[in-house]
């Protein structure tokens, strides 16, 4: 009974080891800088009281909207791909269509990462409790802090881009939906729905949802994978 105990011990340690690769090492400098930044922006936001950064940002969208009227209806498109809407339809269809080409693994993925983001998003906004600037060209009910349009659509776009990295796979799109993401969450600050601050801040917990997720399923398949052994 001992030995077998110290060879189940050994071998997790061996797989703990293994885990501790290059790219763990990267995932978790962008883990902590994102936990950094979301912690810092509720200083800024909710301790200093500061409306610096957000009324320059305002200002920005104003003179861009000023100089180029037209930008207005492309940002209108933009945002409705990480709107309530879209992302219902694809956190089922994308799932869907991966199931059946057989890749269950990917599909619970993108599936947890857009149902758990909207979850947790909901559950940040709650506490903070941030009401909206008032001068939204779009105006949407909820809260503000953080933006769910950055959040989930960086953990429904930063996910993809992951599993196309991952397999190998048009390393260049995987880059062009993170662009995306960001594009996105640009559109709320032009759009005024929502504070540059509460921008940023949906990017940070969008990449610290993907970060845990991701490592949780990694972890729970590999534990799967030597009980099965």
């Amino acid at each position: 009974m001992k030995n077998l105990r110290q060879s189940v011990l050994r071998a997790r340690l061996l797989a703990l080891l293994s885990f501790l690769t290059l790219e763990i090492l990267l995932v978790s400098g962008v883990f902590l800088a994102s936990l950094g930044l979301f912690f810092y922006l509720t200083r800024v936001v909710f301790s200093a009281h500061s409306l610096t950064f957000d009324n320059w940002a305002i200002g920005q969208a104003n003179a861009l909207r000023t100089a180029w009227p037209p930008v207005t209806n492309s940002a209108l498109f933009v945002t409705f791909f990480a709107s309530f809407p879209f992302l219902v339809v694809a956190a089922v269809l994308l799932p869907a269509a991966l199931r059946w080409q057989g890749r269950k693994r990917e599909a619970l993925e993108v599936f947890l990462a857009v149902a758990g983001a909207s979850l947790f998003n909901q559950l940040l906004k709650t506490y903070f409790h941030r009401p909206r600037p008032a001068t939204a060209l779009l105006p949407q009910p909820g809260l503000s802090f953080p933006s769910g349009h950055a959040m989930i659509g960086m953990a429904l776009y930063g996910c993809l881009a992951w599993l196309l990295w991952r397999h190998g796979r048009h390393p260049a799109w995987a880059g062009l939906l993170v662009l995306w993401a960001v594009l996105i969450g640009f559109t709320r600050i032009y759009l005024q729905v929502h504070y540059a601050t509460d921008v940023l801040a949906g990017f940070a917990a969008g990449l610290l949802w993907l970060i845990l997720l991701r490592t949780a399923l990694r972890l729970y398949w590999r534990e799967e994978q030597q009980v099965l052994k």
